[in-house]
């Protein structure tokens, strides 16, 4: 009878734990809406937290990272501040070119559009990054680190204002489809979840195991 009841609390105790990873490895999900995405890439308008990286070769003291602040406005060296709401990337870059042209004969400018996002949940190092729009999903997983061996890379999410959208490519092809192509924009968050069955969980579940044999076997002399 203790050699029954014994194996019969282990058993139970097994199913709890595993019913407590799986409840929470998962969560509910915010319901998911359609994408918009910008198909001409020098055609797309620029937002609020947007990250301009420009570098001005030859000329250090103006070349840096510049935010798009909350009113659309964008404050350069010499330049100044200007209001870039509704303007295209290729409109800003020969704005900025024609700015600097007129004050360095033969400069070299190269304009890059950066996004910044949240890359959270289950990897190396979650935080708050600014991306080249050219990247695909999985080379801005690697800028955080890469997953962690607890994530569920085939359910990953993004969030936008608290909404899941949903990407415009198979889950096969987001290995080739770049941020910009999936529709990504700046404020956006990328979230990994965590398995529902991690390696915790078969660790304790053969844990328990070990238990449960050991005990039968010393019960049973």
């Amino acid at each position: 009878m203790p050699t029954y009841r014994l194996l019969r609390a282990a058993g139970a105790l097994a199913l709890v734990v595993a019913g407590a990873a799986a409840c929470g490895g998962g969560g509910s999900l915010p319901p998911i809406s359609p994408m918009a995405t910008d198909s001409t890439p020098g055609a797309r308008t620029l937002r609020p937290g947007d990250v301009i990286k420009v570098q001005v070769f030859g000329h250090d003291e103006l070349t840096g990272d510049f935010t798009v602040d909350e009113n659309a406005n964008l404050l350069l060296p010499i330049v100044g501040e200007f209001s870039v709401r509704d303007m295209s990337v290729t409109d800003l870059r020969a704005r900025i070119r024609r700015e600097f042209g007129q004050l360095y004969t033969q400069s070299f400018v190269s304009v890059v559009p950066m996004f910044r996002v949240s890359v959270l949940g289950e990897v190396m190092h979650p935080g708050l990054y600014s991306v080249d729009p050219t990247l695909n999903i999985y080379e801005v997983l690697a800028t955080a680190g890469g997953t962690t061996r607890n994530a569920a890379e085939n359910n990953m999410r993004l969030i936008r204002n608290g909404q899941a959208v949903a990407a415009p490519v198979s889950t096969a092809a987001l290995a080739r489809a770049t941020l910009r192509e999936i529709g990504v924009r700046s404020g956006d968050q990328i979230i990994v979840p965590r398995r529902s069955i991690t390696y915790e969980t078969w660790m304790v579940g053969l844990q328990l195991l070990n238990l449960v044999l050991l005990s039968y076997s010393v019960f049973r002399k």
